[in-house]
């Protein structure tokens, strides 16, 4: 069959690919290629599908469902690779491959969830408790002697990309200035020492048969759990922005989440800033001026 790439994968690649980079080119051939190694037969590409890999579904040679998962380096895909090893199923999608398919790079064969079932199907209060229920299961010690980015660094470079972005921008310049100011903080004290999802939200955990919610789609990290919860915070953030009381509603889940997985409130509320503004930083750079909007907003209760 065509692997062909859907339009939200391409539109989001072509926001970050960096000059001369051939991937998304290569990437039919390149599916073609793992799903041979490995005698997997192909059902369907998922759409839409992520902004950062290529989803497949498939069987393996035994019949089983699975899914092949296609990502770029700059998506990471060793790390999120090495992070599921290490929670070997426990809250997040299992990896099927003992040797994680290191001959193909960015490939991970994963067990099949229901793609179309994620926790935005359930009302909010529900979503949350369950959201919680899979951190708790994902923060763990990280393995001895590991090489996944910690959450200095990785905000560093968002600091510098936030910065540039935000030029000479009105609106975005007073927020980037206390976004920053709120990192300097949140790392003036000791550093988190677990393993963190990196990307964690609503969307980012579907259903499942072995247990009922498994997180996917990792970006792993190392930190403190606050960091992690803050993507949360924001979840539908198209429904708070509309809702008049969204500023309390915001303030509520903060206070709610972090006293369910027992996280200070201030730094939960530091961290969802900093994260807030560095994405909307990031979508007015690629010219998604809409989230931008939403996010500046947001992030601008919390400042």
């Amino acid at each position: 069959m065509a692997f062909e790439p859907p339009p939200r994968l391409v539109r989001a690649l072509g926001e970050t690919a960096p000059a001369g980079d051939d991937w998304l080119a290569r990437l039919p051939g390149a599916a073609e290629q793992a799903v041979a190694r490995r005698g997997l037969s192909v059902e369907r590409v998922q759409v839409p599908g992520g902004r950062s890999s290529l989803v497949v579904l498939v069987r393996q040679p035994d019949g089983t469902p699975a899914v092949l998962k296609l990502a770029p380096p700059r998506a990471r895909p060793e790390s999120e690779r090495a992070a599921l090893r290490h929670w070997a199923g426990l809250g997040a999608v299992q990896l099927l491959e003992a040797d994680g398919g290191d001959a193909d790079g960015g490939v991970l064969l994963l067990e099949r969830l229901h793609p179309d079932v994620s926790l935005r199907s359930l009302p909010e209060a529900k979503a949350l408790l369950e959201a919680a229920g899979t951190l708790r299961r994902l923060w763990v010690e990280p393995p001895a002697g590991h090489v996944f980015e910690t959450v200095a660094e990785r905000t560093g470079r968002q600091a510098l990309a936030m910065r540039a972005g935000a030029g000479s921008d009105a609106e975005a310049v007073p927020l980037v200035e206390a976004a920053l100011a709120a990192r300097e903080e949140l790392l003036g004290g000791p550093p988190g020492q677990r393993l963190l999802h990196g990307t964690f939200r609503q969307s980012k955990v579907l259903a499942g048969e072995r247990m009922p919610w498994l997180a996917v789609g990792p970006d792993p990290v190392v930190g403190e759990c606050a960091f992690d919860l803050a993507r949360l915070v924001r979840d539908r953030v198209e429904d708070l922005i509309a809702a008049p009381s969204g500023p309390a509603i915001t303030r509520r889940r903060i206070k709610r989440l972090a006293e369910s997985l027992e996280v200070d409130q201030e730094r939960l509320r530091g961290w969802t800033l900093f994260r807030a503004v560095e994405s909307g930083v990031r979508a007015r750079r690629v010219g998604r001026e809409k989230d931008a909007e939403l996010l500046l907003e947001f992030a601008s209760w919390l400042n």
